[in-house]
């Protein structure tokens, strides 16, 4: 037998092998044709890790869904908190599928890789990152290619969609201390189009600054049609972390960022072009107690009177503060208090607002987030903006949620 076919017959036998102890997702991405297998078979196999004829991949992500109660009768004014609304009262929600391929970038020299995050699932619309303009169950949550140059300790650049620098929370749920999002989140951006650099200075001291399209996260939007052809977004943030010498308050963090540029503009969804700037100021801060840590955020979003707004100043701002205690190794306990208020009522469905959340998170299967949360909203300013059972005839001026969420992770 000629060499050749025997080093294909053994390819064969192997690849015969190989699919037997392949895991599902991996043998779907193989009849597509997105995978090698000989470069599967030159790898040690992970069900986590999918190896392409150029790079291997890590795949991960998660299926998060959730049960919520809204007391009382007539949702159809509810808490104006990002991914809430009256779609989710009183039911039963998929909210979202995460999946995220990545290349991670190697530690030292010129090094590079990628990373895509798509979201499928009725948040997704709220996401709102279609570059056509069209929600339709999906979106990029971010998709960049990562980049490091060896200067200094290392400058490491994001070019494509990526998430915002400012915040205390993030978009993904799951990462979060509370399952519903905080007010200060709401006003903050997703995420932008455009390039992004960070750099370590020392173990104290991280910062980072990036240029974008827009302050939305619309993906390839452009600020031309009120601006020049050179306007841009600007984005810069500042991380100080306690270094060992200071005790418990090791590893304890205080952040800052600022952005500044065009806000998302689409004359058939009724968003006006406005220049915008927001502003965020974070601390998370271990404490003498072990598994406690506190928490604070501040968040300022501003749009000053000019010709695309009809010459009207807007403002919105939020604080909140949180704490943390891991009780357990399953067991953990989170609290978050919030004020918020704006030059307009729509924003947060009142001029101002107080609120309180707790959760109960208990992982009891393996892999599973599972929660248990309560949140109490309050008008602060006398009127009644929650319930009914049309749009603006609120008659409550208490909102109080019930709610379940379960997340899978992979």
């Amino acid at each position: 037998m000629a060499k050749g076919s025997r080093v294909n017959l053994n390819l064969k036998q192997q690849t015969e092998e190989h699919m037997k102890r392949t895991n599902r997702w991996t043998r779907v991405l193989l009849s597509a044709g997105l995978v090698s297998i000989p470069a599967l078979l030159s790898a040690e196999e992970s069900k986590s890790t999918v190896v392409s004829a150029l790079t291997p991949t890590v795949l991960s992500g998660y299926v998060d869904t959730s049960a919520q109660w809204n007391f009382d009768t007539g949702n159809a004014n509810v808490p104006n908190y990002s991914y809430g609304g009256p779609s989710k009262a009183d039911g039963f929600n998929l909210n979202v599928v995460k999946v995220t391929l990545e290349n991670p970038m190697g530690e030292d020299g010129w090094a590079a890789g990628y990373k895509v995050e798509l979201f499928a699932g009725p948040d997704a619309n709220t996401f709102a990152s279609q570059s056509t303009g069209t929600a339709a169950d999906f979106a990029v949550k971010q998709a960049y290619v990562a980049l490091r140059a060896p200067v200094g300790n290392g400058l490491n650049f994001k070019v494509g969609v990526w998430d915002t620098l400012l915040g205390y929370e993030v978009t993904d749920a799951v990462a979060n201390p509370n399952f519903t999002r905080s007010y200060g989140y709401t006003i903050e951006p997703v995420s932008h189009t455009g390039a992004a650099m960070s750099y370590q200075f020392s173990e104290l001291i991280s910062a980072s600054a990036a240029i974008a399209n827009t302050y939305g996260a619309r993906i390839n939007e452009r600020a031309f049609y009120a601006k020049a052809e050179s306007y841009k977004t600007y984005l810069g943030s500042i991380t100080l972390t306690a270094p060992e010498s200071m005790g418990f308050l090791a590893g304890s963090t205080l952040s800052g960022a600022v952005i500044n540029g065009l806000n998302n503009f689409s004359p058939s969804e009724g968003y006006v072009p406005a220049v915008q700037t927001s502003w965020y100021v974070g601390a998370v801060l271990n404490t003498p107690v072990t598994g406690l840590k506190v928490g604070a955020a501040y968040d300022y979003a501003g749009v000053d009177a000019q010709g695309m707004t009809g010459d009207e100043e807007s403002y919105a701002n939020a604080t909140a503060i949180y704490a943390s205690y891991q009780a357990t190794e399953k067991l953990s306990l989170h609290a978050r208090g919030e004020y918020a208020s704006a030059s307009s009522p729509a924003t947060f469905m009142a001029e101002e607002v107080y609120a309180v959340t707790g959760t109960v998170q208990y992982d009891l299967w393996k892999n599973v987030v599972s929660r248990l949360e309560f949140r109490w909203d309050h008008a602060a300013d006398g009127s009644k903006p929650y319930g009914g059972k049309e749009p603006g005839d609120g008659s409550r001026e208490d909102s109080y949620i019930l709610l379940a969420n379960f997340v899978y992770k992979f």
